[in-house]
């Protein structure tokens, strides 16, 4: 049977980062969490939490944080059909769910669905951002129970659902394009002009290029993984990058921003996967999110 203080406090060191963080969410001492870790890390005879600054969940240890989810969402539940269960002296604690979501949602529509969600619910949310390409790997490992992706087939236990395509252009500013292209934007140019990429798994900018130009162009690139000074960086002449039409249109109409080739840009499915078991009582979360990217992402 399973140890469920330990668990909690496994949860809970993943959470904060510290066993003396997770020891005053608790109301224990951070020696009592340590052995609880300890005691339950030798019972099942894996690490739990990679001890460190700041400490974190081991892909063991991250799947039960996932579980002690579903229990929190399962004890919120019962304590609503059976309020005497919540009437003792111990605070109740509150689930906080992991969601894993691309930054440029998150710049665009992903806050107003986190918003209207918080609004009736009390669970709290942990929001990992991730490339919207490897999302679903966070979904596989069991390190999130939800995800924004573009990967269209469901992972494994999890539900699938369209939310809508977000529309990129590609652009830089005018005096980025005079220096670097003042005879139009041919491979060679763009082998010689730098771009902006987000972090080391973004290929958006690559895959502008093949398809754009016809084949594979290797440029050089300034990388920054931030998606507002991403846009700020092209604005001011650093190079040149992808980025969400509605983000970058005042920029556009004002002449501050020019496409590179105009009328090739890139059109992102993005999709929401959550955990098949957590999917009825998320499903508050779930609508919002819709909503949220129905009021903003182009509908198929």
């Amino acid at each position: 049977m399973l140890d469920y203080p330990a668990a909690r406090a496994v949860a809970m060191v993943a959470q904060t980062g510290s066993f003396e963080k997770a020891a005053q969410a608790l109301h224990v001492t951070p020696s009592a969490v340590s052995q609880r870790i300890k005691h339950l890390e030798e019972r099942l005879g894996v690490v739990l939490i990679a001890r460190g600054n700041p400490c974190a969940a081991t892909e063991q240890g991250e799947w039960l944080c996932r579980h002690m989810e579903h229990v929190g969402m399962l004890e919120q539940e019962l304590v609503r059909q059976l309020p005497g269960l919540g009437m003792d002296d111990a605070p109740q604690a509150r689930v906080t769910l992991s969601v894993a979501v691309n930054s440029d949602s998150l710049a665009t529509w992903f806050v107003p669905a986190m918003a209207a969600f918080t609004e009736t619910s009390d669970i709290l949310l942990n929001i990992a951002i991730e490339d919207q390409d490897h999302t679903k790997d966070w979904l596989e490992n069991g390190r999130v129970l939800a995800a924004v992706t573009t990967y269209a087939r469901p992972v494994r236990g999890c539900q699938v659902i369209p939310l809508g395509t977000l529309r990129y252009a590609t652009t830089a500013s005018p005096a980025y394009m005079a220096r670097h292209f003042p005879d139009g934007v041919t491979p060679e140019a763009l082998s010689r002009a730098p771009a902006l990429t987000f972090n080391q798994k973004d290929s958006m900018q690559s895959d502008w290029a093949r398809g754009a130009l016809g084949h594979a162009v290797s440029f050089p690139t300034h990388w920054m993984a931030s998606t507002h000074s991403f846009i700020d960086a092209c604005v001011a002449g650093v190079g040149w990058g992808l980025h969400p039409v509605a983000m970058i249109a005042d920029h556009l109409a004002a002449g501050r921003l020019v496409e590179l080739v105009p009328g090739h840009g890139v059109d992102m499915a993005l999709y929401w996967q959550i955990n098949r078991l957590a999917a009825p009582r998320l499903s508050a979360l779930t609508r919002h999110v819709r909503a949220a990217a129905g009021a903003y992402l182009i509908m198929p």
